[in-house]
């Protein structure tokens, strides 16, 4: 975070894809900056660029222009990246994922589901686990597998697994899209809250009743923001 509570801050944010000769833009120079303990909505239609911002706030893909910090730490200063092994400790100390599927492992319990990334770090934290749980509303299924659960439910699981690490910024990419609208509003409700314990949330959705609970919201088209 930096001296004015910004946990991300993107300047003149680029990204453009190769394929073959043709070279293809999806992000075409963005500013924003993510505030501490709130809820941004990044809002824009199928192909806006809404997944590409997140990979790159995420520490999954480089910015091929401008510059990028998050959580206190340079990703990309425009002219380059910094080493793989940091933003490896980027993503996994600082950074939380929920995407709309949710990349349960079948096999495993809701327990262990949100103990996976842990493994990483040589724990076990049954306890944080639990209380994650606990948390958004799952403290009675701990031994669950994902095929006694519900969509609502594996998405909590998923949400808890995301925070198991103690994250600075949430990155969720549509995770209602494939929930009815009354568990939607809870996710979002579980969202707010979250907020209100200091985490930094980004969501990208296609959906504008979804942004009508948010902070801020930031409207995407071609790979631009716009005012609305």
């Amino acid at each position: 975070m930096n001296a004015n509570g910004y946990v991300v801050v993107a300047e003149n944010l680029r990204k453009t894809y190769r394929v073959g000769r043709r070279e293809i833009p999806a992000l075409r120079g963005i500013d924003f900056a993510l505030t501490e303990g709130e809820l941004t909505v990044l809002l824009g239609p199928s192909g806006a660029g809404k997944t590409t911002t997140l990979n790159l706030v995420g520490c999954l893909d480089l910015p091929t222009g401008g510059s990028l910090r998050v959580a206190g730490g340079e990703v990309f200063d425009g002219t380059k990246g910094v080493s793989q092994g940091r933003l490896d400790a980027l993503r996994r100390d600082s950074i939380g994922f929920v995407f709309s599927d949710f990349y349960l492992l079948p096999t495993l319990s809701a327990l262990e589901n949100v103990q996976v990334p842990l493994i990483w770090n040589d724990e076990k934290a049954p306890d944080r686990a639990a209380q994650l749980l606990e948390r958004v509303g799952l403290g009675h299924r701990l031994t669950h597998r994902p095929d006694e659960l519900s969509g609502g439910e594996m998405q909590r699981v998923a949400l808890a697994r995301a925070l198991i690490n103690g994250p600075a910024v949430l990155l969720a990419d549509e995770p209602t899209a494939n929930l009815d609208t009354g568990t939607r509003d809870e996710i979002l409700t579980l969202l707010r809250g979250l907020t209100e314990d200091g985490l930094t949330v980004l969501m990208a959705t296609h959906d504008v009743e979804l942004a009508e609970g948010a902070d801020s919201v930031l409207h995407i088209r071609d790979g631009e923001l716009r005012e609305v």
